[in-house]
């Protein structure tokens, strides 16, 4: 064989070899083309579906959606409708109400008019009756002149005489009575008269705010401190003990609790949580937290300004952390705390006036009202829990009997105890000290007026001097003079009884004899 027949055939069998590669390689593109297409046909169906699924669930959230607010709609429309017919149903009530009040008018305007009419009539027959008296008298005084041979001018001249010459005697012997036991007695009652005429000289009142205003930024604050579902203001509540109150009062909130503490640490916890922005529970926690350890250095820190500020060292630090306490009660709007520091300088004071136990004084002031600090959380008046504290804390008889007797639960018999009384009232009636509600003072005033109606013979009564005295008129015909002191007497006892009252009140019985005549 020739060789370029060898080439011929190793070209003829490359030219095959190649084509049967292209055609193979082509078969094998062909197919991953097919599978390509086929897994991208796959993508293109899964992501259409999962489009309408995922479209499928926003419109069921949107239908959710429309439904809760629907009813949300219709829970607003049931309320605003039933506040609505609570309103129509106290306006027919006050209509009824009127009308009632507008038909006793009536009958009182009917009642006074017979009793006009039947006044006319008497005060006629009246007149009848002093004419015919006048009559009368005047015979009997023209009879007993003739028969005493002494006219009536003659006879009044006589009487007068030896009225005045008795009355003059008895004067005398009582002045000189009253001088010689004045010099007997006074130096010895000296002290206790002056203690006991400050003491008379001074009222006192007691009352306390128990609600504490927080201002907000913004009305938006109103439902972050409510938080979800109410979740925050639970918290809050929860974690201080107090009740939040959230109107319709602009930008503030109501904190509202008997305990002063505990108010004062969710004042401040609210306030740390505003300014912070961040409110949730765990953050509640937190703050409320973070505000008792700053109220408890408050409270102490108060005090021991309060024992050093009055110069009483010594005091057991259970009585100084309960005086800190009381810085945070008040009484008609004055400080507990500062009331009693000024009850320590004012006896002190009048101790030194009076050359008393300064000392005691000023410390029996100081505690005076140490009660105040538990009687939130104990049974027990203020005082008899202020007595049992002090004698807890091993403070002198002196002391305890002063705390005891500033409120007349038992009887002074100290004149330090009478000076704490009159501190006491002094600090708590000076101008600006202490503020008392409208409702209170009117019901004082109504009741007294009420007790001393109640009595016979009373014709009229008037409170006044702020409640602190009541003047009485009574019928002169069905009380005598020496009634009056009875009356005035029964009364005081009667308003001891029923009423509960600052300081004292006095009760003026007034009797008055008026005679007429005619001059014709």
């Amino acid at each position: 064989m020739e060789p370029w027949m060898g080439i011929l055939i190793a070209l003829v069998t490359a030219v095959i070899g190649a084509c049967i590669g292209y055609m193979y390689r082509k078969n094998v593109a062909e197919k991953k083309i097919g599978r390509t297409e086929e897994y991208a046909k796959k993508l293109l169906d899964d992501a259409t579906r999962k489009a309408e699924d995922s479209k499928k669930e926003m419109i069921l959230a949107a239908k959710e959606e429309i439904l809760q607010m629907k009813s949300e709609l219709d829970k607003e429309s049931r309320a605003r409708r039933t506040e609505l017919q609570r309103s129509e149903r106290r306006m027919e009530q006050r209509e009824e109400t009127l009308d009632k009040r507008e038909a006793q008018l009536d009958k009182r305007k009917d009642m006074i008019a017979a009793r006009e009419e039947s006044l006319e009539e008497k005060f006629a027959d009246v007149q009848k009756l002093e004419a015919e008296t006048e009559e009368i008298r005047q015979k009997q005084i023209n009879e007993l002149e003739r028969i005493a041979t002494m006219t009536q001018d003659e006879a009044r001249q006589l009487v007068i005489d030896r009225v005045q010459k008795e009355a003059f005697h008895d004067a005398a012997a009582t002045v000189r009575e009253i001088e010689s036991r004045a010099k007997e007695e006074g130096e010895k009652k000296a002290r206790n008269i002056i203690a006991l005429a400050i003491q008379k000289c001074a009222a006192d009142h007691v009352a306390e705010s128990t609600v504490s205003v927080i201002n907000l930024p913004n009305d938006d604050m109103k439902g972050r401190i409510i938080g979800r579902e109410g979740r925050n203001i639970r918290a809050l509540e929860t974690a201080t003990g107090v009740d939040l109150i959230i109107d319709d009062t602009p930008e503030a909130v109501i904190v509202s609790a008997f305990d002063p503490v505990r108010r004062e640490i969710a004042r401040i916890a609210i306030e740390k949580l505003i300014m912070d922005g961040r409110i949730h529970p765990a953050r509640i926690e937190e703050c409320v937290e973070k505000a008792k350890k700053e109220v408890d250095n408050q409270i102490r820190e108060a005090g021991e300004q309060a024992v050093f500020e009055t110069g009483q060292h010594g005091i057991h630090p259970e009585l100084v952390k309960l005086l800190g306490r009381m810085k945070f009660r008040t009484s008609y709007g004055q400080n507990v705390l500062k009331h009693s520091i000024e009850v320590s300088h004012l006896a002190g004071l009048m101790a030194a006036e009076l050359g008393a136990d300064v000392a005691l004084a000023k410390r029996a002031g100081l505690l005076h009202d140490i009660g105040k600090a538990v009687d939130h959380e104990q049974e027990g008046t203020h005082v008899s829990l202020g007595g049992e504290l002090a004698r807890k804390y091993n403070e002198s008889p002196d002391v305890i009997h002063a705390i005891l007797a500033h409120h007349n639960d038992v009887e002074p018999q100290t004149v330090e105890a009478v000076l704490v009384q009159a501190a006491d009232a002094i600090s708590a009636a000076r101008p600006g000290a202490r503020r008392e509600s409208l409702e209170n003072y009117i019901k004082r005033l109504t009741k007294l007026e009420e007790i001393a109606n109640s009595f016979k013979g009373v014709e009229k009564c008037f409170a006044i001097q702020s409640g602190r005295e009541v003047r009485i008129m009574v019928k002169p015909e069905d009380v005598t003079d020496e009634g009056t002191k009875v009356l005035a007497k029964e009364i005081a006892k009667r308003i001891e009884k029923e009423m509960e009252y600052p300081g004292q009140i006095r009760v003026n019985v007034i009797r008055e004899t008026r005679s007429t005549e005619y001059a014709k």
